[in-house]
């Protein structure tokens, strides 16, 4: 693709005199957030989808689905990393941004009970950045395709003015009657969730923390102690969690192998509350959670008492875990019993209970209000 040498007089001052005209039309995306400009774009794509007969799911859910034709559904994800909102090269390797934009990527994939086929990336990159630096970035992505199974088949390139950009669209493929969405749970099944929680955010924080006391360190020329370091080693494995996702593709083969199909599931992205809450307004139901059950990671219960922080609020609100949050009818139950990576952690109700979370202290509140995780778009 040819860059525009430049814009006519005629449409400058055309976009100009729109852009006075309107001024006062405008709304700031903030004042709508991430979700609410999703649904505002979702409702301009929607008649799009009038002559396809062959999508079965849109915009809304971890990823679309549509037929081929074939026994199997295609499924299909794209998801954008950031430099400066996603990561931070100060305190994120390369080779690890490379496993990571490859995860997050699966880790829809997995929500929606399919394996993933194949892989599209484009990269946007300053032009001074190290060709070594991209190389161990697509080293990372290919280390990561190699190991979740499936082809890195092509993408594209372009120069970034401003930090580093990687998108990654995947495709997956799975049996339509294994196909689970967002939508589906019912009042009185599980409310299950896979590995630890709270890991991801706990990493980030550490990270975070020592970033700045680094920066601190160069700007009074002063050495980075050891003492700094060997602390980061003691909680490696939250800084793995926020550095280096694992998505939940053994949980995914595990379904398969034992013919369980969830009635709901979604990929723990923006965090445990925002996503139940994902799945409870797509089914049209409420749920109840307790803290007592929900698996926090060890090492971020340790990092919150540190940082004087919330460990059950990372893995409410934190996001970035990437696990799977799903519903399953209680008759199952002895089914996922045996797997030590599954945790029932609540119940879905009917939808005027509303979402609600009891305390270790007996206390029952609703945090539908509260589970907003993550937003781009808001401060």
């Amino acid at each position: 693709m040819q860059r525009a040498s430049g814009l006519l007089p005629a449409a400058i001052r055309f976009q100009m005199n729109f852009n006075v005209r309107n001024s006062m039309a405008f709304n700031p995306i903030s004042e709508i957030g991430e979700f609410g400009l999703i649904e505002r774009l979702s409702a301009i794509a929607a008649p799009s989808l009038d002559n396809t007969p062959g999508v079965v799911v849109g915009i809304g859910d971890d990823c679309a689905v549509y037929r081929t034709g074939g026994p199997a559904v295609q499924v299909a994800t794209t998801d954008l990393l950031v430099e400066h909102v996603h990561f931070d090269l100060l305190t994120t390797p390369m080779h690890h941004l490379g496993s990571k934009a490859i995860s997050v990527n699966v880790s829809d994939i997995c929500a929606m009970n399919a394996l993933p086929e194949y892989a599209l990336i484009s990269i946007a990159v300053p032009g001074k950045m190290p060709v070594e630096m991209v190389e161990q970035l697509y080293a990372g992505m290919a280390h990561a395709a190699s190991r979740y199974g499936f082809a890195i088949a092509g993408g594209d390139t372009s120069s970034s003015p401003s930090g580093l950009v990687i998108s990654v669209t995947m495709t997956g493929q799975t049996a339509e009657s294994r196909l689970t969405f967002r939508k589906g749970a019912r009042p009185g099944e599980m409310i299950c969730v896979t590995g630890t929680l709270g890991g991801s955010a706990a990493g980030l924080k550490l990270l975070m923390r020592e970033r700045d006391l680094m920066l601190e360190t160069l700007r009074n020329n002063e050495p980075y102690s050891k003492e700094m370091m060997a602390e980061l080693q003691e909680y490696s494995r939250a800084i793995r969690c926020h550095l280096l996702p694992e998505a939940r593709l053994d949980l995914v083969q595990f379904f398969h192998e034992r013919g369980i199909v969830p009635t709901s599931m979604i990929d723990i992205s923006d965090g445990l509350a925002a996503d139940l809450r994902h799945i409870c307004e797509r089914s049209g139901v409420g749920a109840h959670i307790e803290e007592s059950r929900i698996p926090v990671l060890s090492e971020a219960r340790a990092i919150a008492d540190e940082l004087q922080d919330d460990a059950l609020s990372w893995a409410l609100s934190g996001g970035e875990d990437y696990e799977l949050l799903f519903t399953l009818p209680k008759e199952q139950y002895d089914v996922i019993s045996s797997n030590r990576e599954i945790s029932v952690i609540g119940e879905i109700l009917p939808e005027e209970e509303g979402l609600l979370l009891t305390d270790i202290f007996g206390m029952t509140i609703d945090i539908g209000e509260s589970a907003g995780g993550f937003d781009h778009f808001v401060p």
